[in-house]
């Protein structure tokens, strides 16, 4: 039940379950990754079986795409659809300029692809996502498996001249190996701190040898929605705008019992 969700968890539906209500019958739509845009699925998923909301959707991972077929959400591929009407996706983090951080699923690749590939970015997230400055949350950058320690070496000496103030780079791994995006590559994490200047050392990034892509999305998302725990949604446009929404929290149907942090 909705009442029986943390702060948190209640921050991420009611943001989703606010982004939800922008998807209209015929559109096609950008579905994200990671633990919010897991809430957005499962609220087109009510929409669908409640509304008969018709619409078609892209996942932008496996994980995704394997739970819309479960709730009966018609999935095709980028191919397939052409072009997206809207893209909906969580965030690492996002600053006053709609700037974000992505990747934190090891999906950047495919989030950025499926976000660049659409007329409108929606990002749906909780108020710890906000910042006022980007680089707190490590930066992934996608790299391809071969030679990955040199191109981990470039990129080392690529953020001494950048404006940054942190410049430890990892690996990620899990159980011990290296954590593989869908498309079979390693993730590098950048320790920033603060990144001064996003769109230089977005540009810098992708110019090295080995890199795929970088968690940087600068100049791409349109729309922010941010849920808070008492059921408080503010949403802000890149133009300015900006507008509150109030959600009593009621006993939710089970489709949303399962979702975790």
């Amino acid at each position: 039940m909705a009442k029986d969700l943390t702060p948190v968890e209640k921050a991420k539906f009611v943001a989703a379950k606010q982004a939800s209500r922008m998807v209209e019958d015929g559109m096609r739509v950008g579905l994200g990754t990671g633990s919010t845009a897991e809430w957005l699925v499962r609220c087109l998923g009510e929409r669908l079986r409640e509304e008969g909301l018709s619409f078609r959707a892209v996942p932008t991972s496996h994980r995704t795409a394997e739970l819309a077929r479960e709730l009966g959400i018609e999935v095709v591929s980028l191919e397939e659809a052409g072009w997206l009407d809207l893209t909906i996706d969580g965030a690492d983090e996002v600053d006053g300029a709609l700037n974000l951080i992505k990747g934190g699923g090891a999906a950047l690749l495919h989030e950025k692809i499926v976000a660049t590939a659409s007329d409108r970015m929606v990002v749906i997230a909780d108020a710890t996502k906000r910042v006022e400055t980007l680089g707190a949350f490590p930066l992934p950058v996608e790299v391809i498996p071969f030679g990955w320690q040199a191109t981990k070496a470039l990129i080392e000496e690529t953020l001494v001249g950048l404006d940054v103030l942190g410049r430890e780079v990892e690996l990620r791994e899990k159980g011990g190996e290296p954590v593989r995006t869908d498309e079979g590559n390693y993730v590098l994490d950048l320790h920033l701190n603060r990144i001064g200047n996003a769109r230089q050392l977005g540009l810098a990034l992708n110019q090295i040898a080995g890199v795929v892509e970088n968690g940087l999305f600068v100049d791409i998302c349109d729309t922010l929605i941010i849920g808070h725990g008492d059921g408080k949604v503010e949403r802000f446009e890149l133009d300015g705008a900006a507008e509150v929404t109030q959600f009593d929290f009621l006993a939710a149907d089970n489709i949303f019992t399962d979702i975790s942090d």
